[in-house]
């Protein structure tokens, strides 16, 4: 954590699961991305998981934000709008380098894990496919997708 003593991570759509584009529940993404940081090595007592409901006004999203997590200084984001929306609140934005975001989105795994195809795995951490397969997550996206 170069650029900062301590981590926020707002996991949004909280408020969201069992559905394609949210099939887990907050607290279980709160669990992979607690492996994950761990795998890569990033000491997890100087990071904050706070899931976050949606709310339908963008304008105050960053005042929302700030009720809900410790103070924070920067943001860190490469969507458009939350750029857009914490700068004009006068936040430093910190824009993170892309890289093969086609590849590495959760759309992407997503979409790999409704059709069968077990390459997903080596997109993610191996703790959280591990996870995943602890909580039949791959059998929850293909019966969530079913239709009668």
């Amino acid at each position: 954590m170069r650029h900062v003593d301590e981590l926020i991570i707002v996991i949004g759509s909280a408020q969201e699961s069992h559905t394609i584009k949210n099939p887990f529940t907050a607290g279980e993404r709160i669990e992979m991305l607690r492996l994950a940081l761990r795998d890569a090595g990033i000491d997890v007592s100087r990071v904050y998981l706070v899931p976050v409901q949606d709310i339908a006004m963008n304008f105050v999203w960053p005042r929302y934000i700030e009720l809900l997590v410790p103070r924070f200084q920067v943001v860190f984001s490469r969507n458009p709008l939350v750029v857009r929306l914490f700068s004009e609140y006068g936040y430093r934005i910190i824009e993170p380098p892309s890289f093969s975001r086609d590849e590495y989105s959760a759309t992407h795994v997503r979409n790999l894990m409704l059709s069968g195809n077990d390459e997903w795995r080596r997109l993610v951490p191996p703790s959280v496919a591990s996870y995943i397969d602890s909580i039949r997550g791959v059998e929850r996206i293909q019966r969530i997708a079913m239709k009668d």
